[in-house]
């Protein structure tokens, strides 16, 4: 696994229960993936291929506006190592949900 990254979408939404909707369609389009992933309350983070992972990035901007957001902003984060493998959520974060 030679990335991870975090995204964090924002769509554009009437009230704090459609936003909600349409972040869960994200969500469970990136569970879909079957990539390692840990949803927390601000963005999720996923683990897998550098170039696999750049195309569910882009994938989720698409699904939030088939979901109904007229615009969708995302915060993205990534960690790559293209000759390596990069730390996992579960080094970065089991200890701290013991």
């Amino acid at each position: 696994m030679n990335a991870s990254v975090a995204i964090q979408t924002l769509p554009e939404a009437a009230n704090d229960e459609e936003l909600i909707r349409i972040v869960d369609e994200v969500i469970a389009y990136i569970k879909s993936t079957g990539l390692n992933c840990y949803v927390g309350p601000f963005e999720t983070a996923i683990e897998g291929d550098y170039d696999e992972l750049m195309d569910i990035v882009k994938e989720c901007q698409h699904i939030a506006v088939r979901a109904g957001a007229p615009s969708v902003a995302a915060y993205i984060k990534v960690s790559y190592k293209p000759e390596g493998d990069v730390l996992t959520i579960e080094k970065k974060v089991t200890k701290h949900h013991q």
